[in-house]
């Protein structure tokens, strides 16, 4: 599978739409304003897996851990599992090329139609049934939902599954197959991406290896790649700001190493915005843009949702499970299958409050050995037996000894049934920002009876399979019942107006806090308009809604949105290339009055404090590429401070970096070249022309002749535009120390390709240093 990400370093200073996030609505919005023809630019927090890179040990997974709690931060900023801790409720969520569809359990389940029945959805939504459906059908033709295929094709039985038809028998309640974004036939698909077909390796919550899970990432992603779209990975979005007719959209570049520097946010224009980061993030952004001056509605940060989630266990069960995920050998079948499969729906209630859906599913490897020692550990705590025979209790106390003795494949742990059950809440939690960061409360939501209902049945549900009932640890007396979701909704929820919503029917913001003023062009499109609880998987709601919308969207634009698959070949696969990145920063004067003299400029800006100073990170997707070519180029991204040019931060695009070339006016001097289009907030373009002069002259000056830099900045694009002025840049050894520290390598196959392409970069370095200086 061929990376969808592009460096950031080729990123344009405009597009005619920029997509926030990349999960259902992210890829839907990217994917549909290609078709229609518009230049897309898809900016992603997270970082780009591909097959074989999700985590698949408790190392792998610890490091791919974000947990933040106000001004706590811990593990990396833009880690896989992001996990935001709450006052009452948590939420994890997914961050990565993909969204939380990349560590989801894949159901697509059509809520309740009496859902939409609420009237706080928009009356707009409500009387249009017909594009929701119309919405939904188009997510299935591209998420591929179906169930999983029993006693075809190899695919056996599943014991989770006989489970499920066995507790809901006794319940009495309805069981059926649930579909799910999995593929079981291995071809190419629908846009070109080549699937395998799972092999019931259970992992999918910690993402998918075998490239078998449907995920934004092979299908809406590839498509919007397809029809143009550029896709940006590791960008943390932090603010939406108004600028004439266009949005800029503010993120900081992530993992480059710029927080070293203290260095500002960059920014990218759009006539159209898609807010797509999820309930958190989109509601993060916006409030953060508030801040900043955009006007929006007071019901912004109000609604949220966790969807009713309940996590439990039924541990120790008297039949074998097998709900830990296991690695298989290639070309075999595993015995734990995707992560959910079954469903009992109790959805079908006089109430729809009190209608729930409860799955089965199952644990990654990667944390089946953490699980093994935690769940044994809650189970004296807070487990409660249905099954109290004294004959019972001596074979619970052997499988607990076999799990014990021979791991989470044995015994107590693989009888052991994992529980998922979505519900109705009353979606009046509130987010807000404390210390910059997203912030959820929503005093006594786990003290809901809603709750009381969801452990009743999860307790006859494992009563039936002859287990002990055990409850997320947080869900206690002793945790005053905080509660856990995986479907964070709400935040920027639909509204009739201002004054119900922060956005309209097709998730377009509003712009005052009153009345049906919208925002030109800045929409939100994930989960975060959802208004209430959906009482089941939402993925399919939240991607038939933003189905929906694009179309109305696109309609509004005078394009016929065409859904149609040109025929697909299997693109080549090409041999993955390992890269280098590094950030350097440069300091000094600039003058405006002084276009002849480097050297005179330097001190006519010094002395008329008109200072100039970049922070540039400097990136090659090939290192080999970059060693063996003669220009040795690379692209660069960053922002520079010029006063003189402009009192915020510029951004740069189009930036060429070339290293110790051979100057064609001299073979004894080779130069560092820096070339760059620099942007203001305003609109204003200039182009920046710079070179460090390479050569041996009077005693060992290397370090002058590498650190300093000679720039010239002109009006416009390029050279051809009025000379501006010229100046002097040179680095302090401080920050050349901190830019060691931010040299690594980009997208390595392995760390001993990561280490070697740092290595090769070194060589080149010092290799020309010493030809110039020594021989």
């Amino acid at each position: 599978m061929k990376r969808l990400s592009n460096l950031l370093s080729t990123l344009k200073p405009e597009y005619d739409v920029v997509v926030v996030g990349s999960g259902y609505g992210g890829s839907i919005a990217a994917s549909r304003m290609a078709r229609c023809h518009q230049s897309v630019c898809l900016l992603e927090k997270g970082k780009e897996f591909l097959p074989g890179e999700f985590p698949s040990s408790v190392t792998d997974a610890a490091r791919e851990m974000h947990m933040s709690k106000g001004k706590t931060q811990l593990g990396t900023e833009n880690g896989l599992f992001d996990f935001v801790v709450g006052k009452e409720i948590s939420v994890l969520k997914g961050c990565g090329l993909g969204g939380t569809s990349l560590i989801n359990a894949n159901v697509s389940i059509e809520a309740d139609s009496r859902v939409f029945d609420d009237t706080k959805w928009p009356e707009a939504l409500r009387q249009d049934r017909q594009g929701l459906d119309f919405g939904i059908a188009r997510a299935r033709d591209m998420l591929k939902p179906n169930p999983y295929p029993e006693g075809q094709n190899g695919y056996k039985v599943l014991a989770k599954t006989e489970g499920m038809r066995t507790s809901a028998k006794a319940m009495q309640e309805e069981f059926k197959m649930a579909d799910i974004n999995v593929n079981f036939k291995e071809g190419v698909n629908h846009v070109g991406v080549h699937q395998k077909s799972c092999n019931n390796c259970g992992d999918c919550v910690s993402g998918c290896n075998h490239t078998a899970k449907n995920t934004t990432q092979v299908n809406y992603l590839p498509d919007a790649k397809n029809h143009g779209a550029e896709i940006f990975t590791e960008v943390g979005v932090r603010y939406i700001e108004k600028q004439g007719e266009d949005w800029l959209v503010h993120f900081d570049v992530l993992g480059a190493g710029r927080e070293k520097f203290d260095a500002s946010s960059l920014f990218v224009r759009a006539k159209k915005v898609f807010v797509s980061a999820g309930a958190l993030g989109s509601t993060e952004i916006l409030l953060r843009s508030v801040q900043k001056g955009l006007s929006a509605s007071d019901m912004l940060g109000q609604r949220f949702t966790g969807n009713g989630d309940v996590l439990g266990f039924g541990y120790n069960c008297d039949v074998p499970v097998r709900g830990i995920g296991k690695m298989v050998k290639e070309g075999v079948l595993g015995d734990v299958g995707p992560c959910i499969t079954s469903v009992i729906d109790m959805r079908k209630r006089e109430k729809l409050e009190e209608g729930m859906t409860l799955e089965e599913g199952s644990v990654p490897a990667a944390i089946g050995k953490v699980v093994l020692s935690s769940i044994v550990h809650f189970t004296r705590i807070f487990g409660k037996d249905t099954d109290r025979k004294l004959s019972d209790f001596f074979k619970e106390k052997w499988r607990e000894l076999h799990s014990m003795v021979r791991g989470p494949y044995y015994g107590a742990v693989n009888n052991t049934q994992v529980y998922l059950v979505m519900a109705h809440d009353d979606s009046s939690g509130k987010m807000s920002l404390k210390h910059d960061r997203i912030d959820i409360s929503w005093k006594g939501v786990g003290k809901q009876k809603i709750f009381n209902q969801v452990g009743e049945k999860l307790h006859l549900a494992t009563k039936a399979l002859g287990g002990s009932y055990v409850k997320n640890p947080a869900f206690t007396k002793l945790m005053d019942y905080d509660l856990v979701t995986v479907h964070p909704l709400g935040g920027c929820v639909m509204g009739e107006d201002a004054e119900t919503g922060a956005v309209d029917h097709k998730g377009q913001v509003y712009s005052g806090k009153q009345g049906t003023d919208l925002h030109e062009g800045l929409y939100v499109m994930d989960g975060a308009i959802i208004p209430r609880s959906v009482g089941t998987n939402p993925l399919l709601t939240i991607s038939g809604l933003a189905e929906r919308n694009c179309q109305l969207i696109a309609k509004e634009m005078s394009c016929q949105l065409d859904y149609a698959f040109p025929e697909m070949a299997e693109k080549s696969e090409e041999e993955p290339t390992t890269g280098i990145q590094f950030t350097e920063k440069m300091c000094g004067f600039f003058s405006a009055e002084e276009k002849e003299d480097y050297q005179k400029a330097y001190a006519a800006g010094e002395k008329a404090n008109s200072p100039f100073d970049f922070i540039l990170t400097i990136q090659s997707d090939d290192i080999d590429r970059f060693v063996e070519e003669q220009a040795h180029e690379a692209g660069m991204i960053g922002t520079v401070n010029a006063p003189a040019l402009s009192a915020e931060p510029l951004t740069i695009s189009g930036g060429k970096f070339n290293l110790f070339i051979t100057d064609p006016e001299d073979a004894e001097r080779k130069k560092m070249d820096y070339r760059m289009q620099m942007h203001s907030r305003e609109g204003k373009s200039y182009y920046f022309r710079g070179y460090k002069d390479i050569h041996d002259d009077k005693g060992f000056d290397v370090w002058e002749d590498t650190t300093v830099l000679y720039i010239s900045v002109y009006d416009g694009k390029d050279e051809q535009g009025t000379l501006l002025g010229k100046g002097m840049l040179k680095i302090k050894p401080a920050d050349f120390a901190k830019q060691m520290t931010t040299m690594k390598a980009i997208h390595p196959k392995n760390t001993l390709a990561g280490i070697g392409a740092v290595a090769k970069f070194g060589k080149l370095f010092a290799g020309s240093v010493w030809e110039t200086y020594v021989v």
